[in-house]
């Protein structure tokens, strides 16, 4: 496993080793003590697979606030996105800047997410399986929403915006600035 700071350095790009031979392969995708040592730091309590049909389908940009806040660790099994974590930590360095990495099968690599981001991405490939681990259970009542498109944010998204697949309840996010200040830097948790 290798394991690569981004823009963000809280958010980690990870490889994944793959071995195979003529019977196909094997990976190991998750590790808890090696994730520890290379400084991603969560306990995993629930695991989600998605399946977006349409390439062109964006999910997101969504997080969870305290005290359900979540981390997550994102991978795509089939197909390919592109993966994004937008930093909503008021006070932070990077605060409404994001990561935006490719993720996809054919590269078997993985994003981690920290607590205090907003998290989403666009489906690349046809039929493309995402799976992610998260801290925390899933809870609606601290679900919540960030504009995909807020020009705010200045995501560079692979569709336009009148092209874009989304569920009702995404269109509807408010943009980065009528957040409220869920998160604070240093108190993502």
């Amino acid at each position: 496993m290798i394991v690569t700071e981004t823009k963000i350095p809280e958010v980690k790009l990870i490889a994944a080793k793959k071995f195979g031979d003529e019977r196909g392969f094997f990976s190991e995708t998750f590790n808890l003590e090696r994730y520890r040592n290379a400084g991603i730091s969560m306990d995993c309590v629930q695991d989600n697979h998605s399946l977006s049909g349409p390439i062109g389908t964006v999910r997101g940009l969504h997080f969870q606030i305290p005290p359900k806040a979540q981390a997550k660790l994102v991978r795509v099994i089939r197909g390919a996105v592109l993966d994004v974590a937008v930093d909503i930590r008021r006070g932070s360095p990077t605060y409404g800047k994001n990561v935006s990495v490719v993720i996809s099968a054919a590269e078997w690599n993985q994003l981690y997410i920290p607590k205090g981001f907003a998290h989403g991405f666009c489906t690349l490939e046809p039929d493309t399986e995402f799976l992610y681990k998260v801290d925390d259970y899933y809870s609606p009542e601290h679900e919540r929403g960030l504009q995909w498109d807020d020009p705010d944010l200045s995501i560079d998204w692979p569709v336009d915006g009148s092209k874009a697949l989304l569920s009702a309840k995404d269109k509807g996010n408010p943009g980065l600035s009528e957040l409220p200040d869920y998160f604070i830097y240093g108190e993502e948790g």
